[in-house]
């Protein structure tokens, strides 16, 4: 009896290749804010809910010092509305009234380049964007 040669086993093994993600730039982030006709009266709303029946009748005047009555109102807001008050902001919302100022105020996300490109220009004035 011969002993067979053992014939060398070949292992296969299973290399992954990692493919580079494609790195792609998202769009910007519209930062477009359409106020809604009953913003006061959703606001309204919103602080007599967090408030309860310690608020006073002015509720415009409902001091937002307690930071989770704060949190809670805007937090709120920032989901139903889609518009968030930015950090940078946060500081000024001292009573319910300055939210409602904040949040009624239209936000457009076009530069001035873009407004002069839609807006009607008197005759006697010509812009040429391209070179």
């Amino acid at each position: 009896n011969r002993k067979k040669a053992k014939e060398p086993e070949v292992v296969e093994t299973a290399v992954e290749v990692k493919e580079e993600p494609v790195l792609v730039c998202p769009p910007p982030r519209s930062r477009k804010y359409l106020p809604p006709e009953d913003i006061q009266s959703r606001l309204e709303s919103h602080v007599r809910e967090i408030f309860g029946p310690s608020l006073s009748e002015d509720w415009q005047k409902a001091s937002l010092k307690e930071s989770k009555l704060k949190y809670r109102l805007l937090a709120q807001l920032a989901a139903e509305l889609g518009h968030a008050v930015p950090n940078s902001r946060l500081h000024q919302m001292c009573t319910a009234g300055d939210v409602l100022a904040f949040y009624s105020t239209q936000v457009k996300d076009a530069s001035k380049f873009d407004e002069l490109c839609t807006a009607e220009l008197p005759p006697n004035l010509k812009i040429i964007w391209k070179y």
